[in-house]
């Protein structure tokens, strides 16, 4: 197994390295995403890709502050819920339009996020995990019993599908698709500019060794509520994406089994690691869809994989790429 892995590893370490070689696998791949749903797919299918492209997103946007910033959060349904009520409510009650309902939303999860990440990011390992718990219950919780802003049980339904340029985006179309494609191409280079800066390279200071970043002069508080205000705004984003493609939410529609699932998803892929958090999704995402007479079992299966990953391979299958030396400017020397 780990023979394996170290050879997927070489392999993935030589594509970095080629770069024509790099750049036209991303341009076949572009190709693939676009020919996809012209091809005669079934709309399950498409249904299918589209939640492996939702999911990504979600991973990712967990991935930014387990991976990268090394704070564990399983509350993150909570923001998922918060987004979607944010984005549902604006557009049924003022007709805002799914950008700027998703523009809002995220602001709205922004907000929240910092409210949560101030007071609780002071604490580690357990506690934080305990207290992002009860952020997810408290979301669910205030969305049942607030029934004259969210509908309490019944939801908030009759909420519109995203229009653009006057085309209404459906999964027959591959519209969905699409747009999920395009929202994840923007978080990943997004996510990828936040790494690759300043920022991120305070934030993986801080998930190697918090007290070394603090003597070394890095207001460790200060960048770990940055990276949850910014991981939040991104979940907001992909609660807002579902709530548009379904049309509904309800206090069940974010739960705590999709906090489990989106942490899965960042544990199996590899943490620390981008490409991880799509190969994680693809895998979580398309067992139960494919495997229909085994979904009932889904989350026993999750666990398994999270027991068994964190006791033979805790950086996760892709996990090995996140401790790569870090690439210095042209012109600097040495190793480092």
């Amino acid at each position: 197994m780990n023979e394996k892995n170290t050879k997927l590893g070489t392999i993935l370490e030589k594509i970095e390295k080629n770069g024509k070689l790099k750049y036209a696998l991303y341009a076949l791949g572009a190709c693939l995403v676009v020919a996809l749903p012209k091809v005669g797919l079934s709309s399950f299918i498409i249904r299918v890709l589209t939640m492996i492209a939702l999911y990504s997103i979600l991973g990712l946007s967990l991935n930014l502050i387990t991976g990268y910033t090394g704070q564990v959060s399983i509350g993150h349904a909570g923001f998922c819920a918060i987004g979607g009520y944010t984005s549902a409510l604006l557009n049924v009650h003022f007709g805002m339009n799914f950008i700027l309902s998703a523009f809002c939303a995220m602001l709205v999860t922004g907000l929240f996020g910092f409210l949560l990440g101030a007071p609780t990011l002071r604490l580690s390992g357990t506690y934080l995990t305990i207290a992002t718990l009860g952020f997810g219950e408290i979301v669910k919780m205030m969305a049942l019993n607030w029934e004259g802003l969210t509908g309490g049980a019944l939801g908030v339904s009759g909420i519109t599908r995203p229009v653009i340029f006057g085309i209404e985006l459906t999964t027959f179309n591959g519209g969905l698709f699409y747009l999920a494609v395009v929202l994840l191409f923007l978080v990943s280079l997004a996510i990828y500019m936040i790494v690759n800066s300043k920022m991120g390279r305070a934030f993986m200071a801080i998930r190697d060794d918090e007290l070394a970043a603090t003597l070394m002069g890095i207001n460790t508080t200060h960048y770990k509520i940055v990276s949850f205000v910014l991981s939040a705004m991104l979940t907001g984003l992909g609660g807002t994406f579902y709530v548009h493609m379904v049309r509904f939410i309800d206090p069940n529609t974010f739960n705590f089994d999709i906090s489990i699932l989106i942490i899965s998803i960042v544990i199996l892929g590899g943490m620390g690691t981008m490409k991880g958090m799509y190969l994680g999704s693809l895998l979580l995402i398309s067992f139960p869809e494919f495997l229909r007479f085994a979904s009932e079992y889904r989350f026993i299966v999750y666990g398994l994989i999270l027991v068994l990953m964190m006791r033979f391979k805790p950086e996760g299958i892709l996990g090995g790429q996140s401790r790569k030396k870090y690439k210095m400017p042209k012109g600097i020397e040495g190793d480092y």
